[in-house]
């Protein structure tokens, strides 16, 4: 049992869209396929996974140092002990040899990309959802239940594209959603203050919008924005100020004037330690945002997950940025508060799959194999292109 082959490509992200920071006009994602010699069907048994959203993708780093590790390595020594499956640590171990410890940037992506396709594979060897293999491999119960979830979106479109705030709420709202997220930061506070407004026109309630500002502002700004936005009573203020900047992080939390979030940003496990001891997060109300995607895989995610529960914190405070089927997956299957989705944005991963059910404010993973990205409308044109 081995793998035979490895192909990757670089997808661009549709949509001209900005938020107080980034434009990703020119984003892109490494869609990664693991070709073994296992059969099913008539047809070799392929991993699949890509790279998260919003870092770009990571071709260079896999095709250049990761990628020509796993392929050299024996192939015996990617398995578990029983040979009967792919262990993603071990193939983890393989790819990071010789990195330096740290500096835990886009490498953390490009190895995730690896990582997740080995647990897409071991998913499909055992013809079960990834939702249920992860949940068996940690202890837990696989049996489904409903997965809390918001539309993201709310970005800064160009004045000549038509589009309103809060046309594209409406549109999320059509398609069974009933919480949503926005940004803020790159217009002025006044402007963002009636863009809020908007949104809740749509949204119904405060409880119901969350607002990003993409570590956009210093402390000053950052306390203003909290300030004004105090009476709405919003569901959380996202990434106020740099991502690494845990004292501003603190300083806003100490304001008690909502509920913050943070994380998608950090690549690791020490940083997430960092943030617990200087970040000022608060137990059972402030939100961990975390991305196995970014940030080496599901091993790692584990490890975030056991330094917050081991300082007092719940796996219910976990919402993963990246809005995909991946991450719905990893949310079901470890039980942790819930997830994003990006229902109308970059495509083609952003979103889950017509066999997704999302009713209310919750998504129903469906029974495919694996993460199921497959049944992705936009994605089966790439992965057959991939493949063929």
């Amino acid at each position: 049992m081995k793998i035979v082959d490895i192909r990757e490509v670089a997808l661009p992200l549709q949509g001209q869209i900005a938020n107080a920071v980034v434009n990703f006009a020119e984003h892109d994602v490494s869609l990664l396929a693991l070709v073994t010699d296992v059969v099913r069907n008539g047809r070799p048994l392929v991993g699949l996974a890509f790279n998260s959203i919003g870092r770009f993708a990571q071709s260079g780093i896999l095709r250049h140092r990761l990628l020509p590790r796993l392929q050299q390595a024996s192939p015996s020594s990617l398995l578990d002990d029983a040979g009967m499956r792919w262990d993603p640590a071990r193939v983890l171990a393989c790819v990071m040899k010789n990195e330096k410890p740290g500096g835990h940037g886009d490498r953390a992506g490009a190895a995730a990309a690896i990582e997740l396709a080995v647990w897409d594979l071991n998913a499909k060897l055992e013809d079960a959802p990834a939702w249920a293999t992860l949940a068996r491999a940690n202890g837990r119960s696989d049996s489904l239940t409903p997965v809390d979830v918001y539309a993201a979106g709310g970005y800064y479109y160009a004045a000549s594209s038509g589009h309103s705030l809060g046309d594209e709420l409406r549109r999320y709202r059509d398609m069974g959603y009933q919480a949503f997220k926005m940004k803020i930061g790159g217009a002025s506070l006044s402007e963002d203050m009636r863009r809020i407004e908007e949104a809740l026109t749509v949204a119904g309630e405060g409880s119901r919008l969350a607002v990003d500002a993409n570590g956009r502002f210093d402390l000053r700004t950052a306390t203003t924005y909290a300030q004004a936005m105090a009476g709405y009573r919003l569901r959380w203020f996202e990434e106020a100020g740099d991502p690494l900047d845990y004292d501003l992080n603190r300083a806003v939390a100490q304001l008690g004037l909502s509920p913050v979030a943070t994380g998608e940003n950090l690549f690791s496990c020490q940083d997430v330690a960092n943030l617990v001891r200087f970040g000022g997060m608060r137990a059972g109300l402030d939100v961990f945002q975390m991305d196995p995607g970014l940030s080496y895989g599901i091993g790692e995610y584990l490890r975030m997950i056991e330094v917050l529960e081991q300082a007092g914190y719940s796996r219910q405070q976990c919402y993963p940025h990246g809005g995909h089927l991946i991450n719905l997956h990893i949310v079901a299957g470890l039980g942790l508060g819930g997830c994003e989705s990006y229902p109308g944005v970059f495509q083609p991963f952003g979103g889950y799959s017509p066999a997704c059910r999302v009713e209310g404010s919750t998504v129903m993973p469906s029974d495919a194999p694996g993460f199921g990205l497959e049944q992705k409308p936009e994605l089966s044109v790439p992965i057959t292109q991939l493949l063929s």
